[in-house]
């Protein structure tokens, strides 16, 4: 007799936990399975620190097949699932098609960016849900301050040094607090004009900053802030961005090349395209994190809304403290519906909340006990070493480097802004230059009576002529390339543009990639006695998926001629940074 199958789709704080708990309860008694965009469990409330140089990117990273060597991990994105047929459509990291069946499905696929209908957000701001994103956020800002110190024009050095983040909740606050520590040590080396540092505002519509925690949390990282010379506006928000500044909502208008947009997040589009009952985008589930008529699926994490039963009538907030013990009950019950154990709703105690602050300051509840200052600092990194699965020796190796020598503040270059786009399901994964996208590469086959449905990574779109950070320059890669430039607009002997009149099959027209976040998708339909099957669009909405392996949305379109022998494709190797133009001048790109 066959072994039962387990699918865990995410390994966040929920299915990281999962999977860990799982492969302990029903060690060689089932079969897990893990499928995940990337090889690493994150540890997101330390990205922060990675943006401000304090920790190297793979502390806050942990090996999946490392840590968790029962378990099997699928490299991929889950872009369908069919619940009749109990089965998983996922498409590579390199776009080839899998399908994984299964018997118990756990649906941990998280949370994205939350997006707002701000005019000019999308196309100017960048997010913070992701190692790309935190990694560019870095180089951006290192950039800025360097670029300031450097200009002749007042103007241009103030609008440089001027980072404004909005949301002042969880992440926007850490990001603020250790983003104001690292421009004002790099400026020790890199002098301003007189009367001029660097300026960091943080906006918010709530009436307090951390408006979901306690009021002393509150104060004390407001004081903190505001001490550190962080402009804190509450009340106040942005109502257009553009390249050269954002307008806010109290009639401002603010000079800036950086927006961090942290104003919280959604659930995974995913979750939607199931075409269950949903609470604000999140699975409803019962208090076993079990999904009603449905014994085969569960979820847990962001994706779920679990029902709060020291509070009748809510339900549990999208926090990872949340998350990481949504990972256990829902393992303990998988393998209960296994004959494995007993099952047992969730049931959580609150044991408080910490915000690093930077340096030695933080403020911290733990167990209902106001704390700041040093002790506060002291017990909110000993709560991260405690509560991360790995590295914990190289985190607190890092923190005591960075206590005793300066901080380096150089330019890597390895992500560009288009990169990291605001509107994506895919926060977790970098857009990666060269690499044919999978909408230019599939066609939809549908019949007469079916719905196209759409793979959910976006097409890459055309770099931003003007991004913040300053507009690059046209022969920069990652900026509107110059016509013999990879990474922009193509040369006509390049690939992906107008051929050489020797090169043979001219591309077809592709339609423009529709962002992520926009609708255009419709849901499958209740009711049918067909087996449903979802499928994750480029967008926030959903599309019923065709019967056929093929789910791309659109008309065919051919990724283009193949590229002379001695033509290098594009690629992120090329080298950051000023290149000569034909008029002899230099200019900077936006890498």
């Amino acid at each position: 007799m066959s072994r039962p199958r387990i699918v865990i789709v995410g390994a966040g704080f929920a299915g990281y936990r999962t999977a860990r708990t799982l492969s302990r309860l029903t060690r060689h008694q089932a079969d897990v399975t893990l499928l995940n965009p990337t090889d690493y469990f994150l540890y997101l409330p330390l990205l922060p620190q990675v943006a401000a140089g304090i920790l190297e990117p793979r502390r806050v990273t942990v090996s999946l097949s490392g840590s968790l060597p029962h378990v099997r991990l699928v490299l991929g994105e889950a872009d369908g699932i069919d619940l009749d047929e109990h089965t998983v459509h996922y498409t590579g990291p390199e776009g080839g098609e899998g399908t994984l069946p299964f018997d118990r499905l756990v649906l941990a696929a998280g949370s994205v960016n939350k997006l707002l209908p701000v005019p000019g957000v999308a196309e100017h701001a960048h997010g913070f849900r992701g190692l790309p994103e935190a990694l560019y956020l870095r180089d951006h800002v290192t950039r800025q301050v360097e670029l300031a110190a450097a200009a002749d024009d007042r103007e241009e050095c103030a609008a440089r040094c001027t980072f404004v983040v909005v949301g002042a909740g969880y992440t926007g606050t850490e990001v603020a607090a250790h983003g104001a520590m690292y421009t004002d040590a790099q400026v020790r080396k890199h002098p301003m004009r007189t009367g001029m540092r660097p300026r960091w505002m943080l906006l918010d519509v709530a009436p307090r900053v951390l408006p979901e925690m306690d009021e002393r949390l509150s104060r004390t990282a407001d004081r903190v802030l505001r001490q550190r010379g962080v402009d804190v506006r509450m009340g106040t928000s942005v109502k257009e961005a553009t390249h050269d500044g954002v307008v806010l909502t109290d009639g401002t208008s603010v000079d800036t090349r950086t927006l961090v947009w942290c104003v919280g997040v959604r659930p995974d589009p995913l979750v939607e395209s199931l075409g269950l009952p949903v609470e604000r985008g999140r699975l409803l589930v019962d208090p076993h994190l079990q999904v009603p008529g449905r014994p085969e699926l569960f979820a847990c994490g962001d994706a779920a809304a679990v029902p709060d039963l020291t509070q009748p009538g809510q339900f549990t907030p999208m926090t990872a403290q949340h998350a990481w013990r949504h990972g256990k009950v829902c393992a303990e019950n998988v393998a209960a519906s296994l004959g494995i154990g007993e099952r047992r709703p969730y049931r959580h105690r609150d044991l408080g909340f910490v915000v690093d602050l930077g340096g030695a300051k933080a403020a911290a509840n733990p167990l209902g006990v106001p704390m700041s200052g040093p002790a506060a600092g002291a017990v909110t990194r000993g709560y991260h070493l405690a509560a991360m699965p790995g590295n914990r020796v190289r985190v607190a190796a890092d923190w005591l480097l960075d206590a005793v020598l300066p901080r380096q503040a150089v330019q890597l270059g390895l992500v560009r802004s288009w990169s990291v786009p605001l509107e994506s399901s895919s926060p977790e994964v970098a857009r990666v230059a060269g690499r044919p996208e999978r909408d230019a590469e599939r066609t939809a086959t549908t019949g007469t009576t079916g719905t196209t449905g759409t793979t959910r990574k976006e097409s890459r779109p055309e770099p931003a002529k003007r991004r913040p950070g300053g507009e690059p320059a046209k022969n920069q890669p990652g900026g509107e390339s110059a016509k013999n430039q990879p990474g922009g607009e193509p040369a006509k002997n390049q690939p992906g543009g107008e051929p050489a009149k020797n090169q043979p099959h001219p591309p077809r027209a592709a339609g423009k990639p529709r962002r992520a976040g926009e609708g255009g998708g419709t849901g499958p339909a209740r009711g049918s006695g067909k087996a449903r099957k979802t499928s994750r669009s480029s967008g926030g909405g959903r599309a019923a998926a065709p019967s056929g392996p093929t789910r791309a949305a659109g008309p065919p379109a051919d990724p283009g001629p193949e590229p002379p022998a001695n033509q290098p494709p594009p690629g992120p190797d090329i080298a950051p940074g000023p290149v000569k133009r034909t008029d002899g001048r230099r200019t900077e790109g936006d890498s």
